[in-house]
């Protein structure tokens, strides 16, 4: 991993990302303007307003797209992609609802379809490509909160099969009404907060932005400052019902375990967790148990890091910004501060390190997405030796 860039509600810049991380203040969420109205329990963790520029050469960009393409710049940037390097880098890009918000009929009679003619919704990749000049293959992967973390596992299997020596991967979200509301009728959605792991959690809170990497096969990358590589991963999905996770974890610890296997590590390498951790009651308590039959003995020493209290469940994008979040984590040798709990789940005991940053003991970093569906996503990410 030679670049990454991050946009969020913590800024514009994977910077800014990083400077919210350790701040360890949290972004409160905030009332979706015309939904909030209609559904009072449905907030969000938004994008500032002028962060990314609204158009591209080819015109008006949809709101994931600026997202996307103003990490994926950065993260270009920070790799000093050439170039030559640029125009042949493939481009994959996990989202789960694409360009929807913008389709979305807010109205009605006249108001729909918005443009009078029909879009694509998943073009986020194509677009970046597009306006990055990169002429290799470009991926939407939707496959609902997984999205990015399969997009990561595609990234990773192109450069070993030798189809590209650099590719920018990453995922990308923007605020969509009928996610949200969706959640809302689910009975899924805090009304407060998005605070995984706590026992006064009702459901989780949705956030917008992207998280783009730049990852290159050995040969590309030589010479270049690296943040680390990507060690293993693996993926699945058991299919065990459209919305409710498997209550058995059954896939998830045979996933993570496939990831660290490849990776040639065991629970004693693993120096922090970063777990999907969405705030809804079903998916920590089962998260946690997962993590006890993963672990094993190491469990209660491991500690994890609740990226979503920080910037909310950003759907498809989530496993892009967890990997940015472990890509720093590896550079600078340490584990933000979690958000404190103010009710700590007896049932979920995991280990949350609050109170200022702790060292990075081992150069390790396990990631887990799931999603809707039973897609199941882990990834090992192995910092480099300082």
């Amino acid at each position: 991993m030679t670049g990454l860039g991050a946009v969020s509600c913590l800024g514009g810049t994977a910077d800014e990302f990083w400077a919210g991380l350790k701040a360890a203040a949290g972004h409160r969420p905030t009332a979706v303007p015309g939904l909030t109205e209609r559904v009072p329990d449905v907030l969000a963790y938004q994008v500032p307003d002028g962060v990314c520029p609204e158009t591209g050469t080819s015109g008006a960009l949809g709101r994931a797209a600026r997202f996307a393409l103003g990490a994926a710049r950065e993260a270009v940037a920070d790799a000093g992609l050439l170039p030559r390097e640029l125009a042949g880098a493939a481009v994959v890009i996990g989202t789960a609802v694409g360009e929807s918000g913008g389709r979305e009929g807010r109205g009605t009679g006249e108001d729909w379809p918005p443009s009078g003619a029909w879009e694509p919704m998943f073009s986020v990749a194509a677009t970046v490509g597009g306006e990055l000049g990169a002429f290799g293959a470009n991926v939407s992967v939707s496959n609902a909160c997984a999205a990015s973390g399969y997009a990561l596992s595609i990234a990773v299997d192109m450069i070993r099969r030798g189809e590209a020596d650099t590719v920018l991967v990453g995922g990308a979200e923007g605020i969509s009404w009928v996610p949200l509301a969706g959640f809302s009728r689910l009975g899924a959605a805090d009304s407060e907060t998005c605070r995984p792991f706590d026992a006064e959690r009702s459901g989780t809170v949705f956030g917008e932005g992207a998280a783009m990497l730049v990852l290159q096969s050995a040969r590309a990358a030589a010479g270049r400052p690296s943040y680390g590589r990507v060690l293993g991963t693996a993926w699945s999905c058991d299919a065990h019902h459209p919305t409710t996770p498997d209550p058995s974890g059954e896939q998830p610890v045979r996933v993570a375990r496939a990831a660290m296997d490849e990776a040639a590590r065991g629970p004693a390498d693993i120096g922090c967790v970063i777990p999907h951790g969405t705030g809804t009651q079903q998916n920590d308590a089962i998260e946690y148990r997962v993590l006890q039959e993963v672990l094993g003995g190491h469990a209660p020493g491991t500690p994890l890091f609740s990226l979503k209290a920080f910037i909310g469940h950003t759907a498809g994008a989530a496993a892009a910004f967890a990997a940015v979040s472990a890509a720093q984590m590896a550079r600078h040798g340490e584990i933000p501060p979690n958000i404190p709990l103010e009710h700590p789940d007896p049932e979920c005991p995991v280990w949350l390190p609050q109170g200022g940053p702790i060292a990075l003991k081992q150069p390790n970093v396990l990631v887990n997405a799931y999603a809707f569906g039973g897609s199941n996503f882990t990834m090992v990410f192995g910092g480099e030796a300082r």
